[in-house]
């Protein structure tokens, strides 16, 4: 396996002069995810818990549904980058290659590529986590994450997807270049460590795209907390899969966007329409 991190010279203008430096950089190399010898996706992936991206990417693009259905994974060096390559049950394979037809070069983030506006949409899971959690959980979960950030810290170039028990003890956190790879190998980990996504919840250190919502939902995580804005399209999908979308979480401080009922003391606050749904879901 290649360095996560590589140092490299450069002239630094400091002070109004310029000095020999170095730079910590994050590695970043082709992976490619190949299911029973054809080839899913290809990205800009950090050469580092390969076998966990291609665990997360596998569940949380539904080629699978479970592990059971996952018969090996190997990851292997070429020229190019790297080839994790699965092998699925015979029975998953044949919904697999009927979904491929319907699919044209599909890449990690999981919907560039697809051939219809309805592909981009897919019918998620309604996420029925009774998770509840005291507002100081999140930003404990945050500097649990931070603390963990050992080639973020290297590099200052890199995302962040971690995971929190209740009470917001970081239990795992992954990096990568890619905020998307970084939530699939996490997803890959707690699948292999038969740890339950709805225990807990997620954090990352980036803006909220709807991708990033839509694996949430598929791994049954009921509430996901970022750093920075999400976008509309990630607010609206949020409320419809029953995710609680908490954001620009900096310091103590938070918003909560969608189904305030998993954040003591939050739903009093907050009027809209997913407050009503979160609260029949908890009961």
């Amino acid at each position: 396996m290649e360095p996560e991190s590589v140092s490299r010279a450069v002239a630094a203008w400091r002070n109004g002069t310029f000095a020999a430096s170095e730079r910590n950089v994050p590695a970043e190399t082709a992976v490619a995810i190949s299911v029973n010898g054809s080839t899913h996706a290809v990205m800009m992936a950090t050469p580092r818990d390969l076998r966990e991206l291609a665990f997360g990417l596998a569940l949380n693009e539904r080629i699978v549904a479970g592990l059971n259905e996952i018969e090996t994974v190997d990851c292997v060096r070429t020229e190019e980058g790297y080839d994790c390559r699965l092998w699925i049950s015979s029975e998953r394979a044949s919904r697999y290659s009927t979904r491929r037809r319907q699919m044209t070069g599909p890449v990690g983030c999981g919907l560039c590529g697809v051939e219809s506006l309805e592909l981009a949409r897919p019918d998620l899971p309604s996420v029925a986590s009774r998770l509840m959690v005291a507002p100081a959980a999140i930003a404990t979960a945050m500097r649990g994450m931070e603390r963990r950030q050992r080639l973020g810290r290297a590099t200052r170039a890199v995302h962040a997807a971690g995971f929190a028990d209740r009470e917001g003890t970081c239990l795992a956190t992954f990096e990568d270049v890619g905020r998307h790879n970084a939530l699939d190998k996490l997803a890959g980990h707690l699948a292999q460590a038969a740890i339950d996504p709805a225990s807990g919840f997620v954090t990352i250190t980036s803006r909220v795209s709807v991708e990033l919502i839509q694996k949430c939902a598929v791994m049954g995580c009921g509430l996901i907390a970022a750093v920075s804005v999400p976008t509309e399209l990630a607010i609206e999908v949020a409320r419809e899969a029953g995710v609680t979308l908490v954001a620009i979480s900096r310091g103590d401080d938070f918003e909560v966007f969608t189904h305030p009922f998993r954040i003591e003391g939050a739903a009093e606050r907050l009027s809209d329409p997913s407050t009503a749904a979160g609260a029949n879901a908890a009961t």
